[in-house]
Order: C-alpha cells, then structure tokens, then sequence
C-alpha cells in the first residue's frame, strides 16, 4: 500500500480507498485544477473525465511475464523516476507514468513489454514506431525484452523530454505563451 514519490522515487497509488491529497504537489500549481475521482482516486486534467474506475497492482499484471518483463519495466521506471517526481498508475490493460498529467506507459505481455513515451515532435529512431494523437502529442512506443535494451542515453534524453514537455504540460506553456 502507499508507494515512493520524494527523491526521483514513483509512488504507486494505493489498491482500496482515496489516496490521501498528495503534499508534493503545490496546492497554487497547475495540479490543484486537477479532479480526483471521489470513488478511486484517480486525477485528471478535467472534472468527471470517463475512465475504468478500478484498482489493479503491478504484481497483478506482472503475474504470467516471464521475470525479464518486469525487470525490463523496473528499469524503465527506474530512467523515467530520474526526470522529476512520477506517479505509476497500474490499470487493467495498461500502466501509466503520469506527472501533472500521463505522458507515457506500458502494457504487458508474457514475454514483452509494450512502452511508449509520448512526446510532442516525432523523433526517428530505429526502436519507435509512432502514433499522432494531435499536432502535439505523438506517442513513440517501443518493445522491450530485456532491460539492458534501455542503455541507450537518447532513450533517457527523449524520456526526460517526454516528462517534461507532456507530463509537466510545458509544451502547451510553451503554445500558449
């Protein structure tokens, strides 16, 4: 229950009951417009967003990996937490690293890991294949096998990227200013 938040550390929404308000975030800040859902917990950038409304665990979606999986997820949580404060969301089908908003992920599967990092310009690069959600958000997602795949430092550069552009909203600074 509970999970990390301070130091770099990602903090894992906890299964039953709200979270209590998260003390990290400046309650003056672009968070404090957030809505919480008052049945799970979850944030969103807009009141009564649609969404799954349910509580899942890493552990529970990492049941029938193979152990490379979740190591190669524990590794890419491990690069992304570098970039600043991240909370990972395990949903149904998903997981999501989200900061102010989500901005980038993972599914699983026995053998794999499906991730993405959304940024807001495309970036080529052998690993990505792309998806454009809008002229600024541009989903680059990527299989990993095997942890050491993530050693590439572009790859930490475009995560931190990732962060600070969608997560921390300020591309869209950037467009209205």
């Amino acid at each position: 229950m509970g999970g990390r938040r301070r130091g770099g550390k990602a903090s894992v929404q906890p299964i039953s009951g709200v979270p209590e308000p998260d003390p990290l975030i400046d309650p003056a800040g672009p968070a404090s417009t957030m809505w919480t859902c008052p049945r799970c917990g979850h944030r969103f950038v807009s009141a009564n967003m649609w969404h799954s409304c349910s509580r899942h665990t890493l552990d529970e979606l990492f049941a029938r990996a193979q152990p490379n999986v979740r190591a190669s997820f524990d590794r890419f949580v491990e690069l992304v937490e570098r970039c600043g404060p991240v909370v990972v969301i395990p949903q149904k089908t998903r997981i999501v690293f989200m900061a102010q908003v989500r901005f980038g992920g993972a599914q699983v599967r026995r053998d794999r890991l499906l991730a993405n990092v959304v940024l807001s310009r495309t970036v080529d690069h052998p690993r990505f294949r792309h998806e454009t959600f809008g002229p600024r958000w541009i989903a680059h997602r990527f299989e990993l096998r095997d942890p050491v795949e993530l050693d590439d430092p572009e790859l930490q550069a475009l995560f931190c990227e990732s962060y600070r552009d969608l997560g921390q909203r300020e591309s869209l600074n950037r467009a209205a200013g």
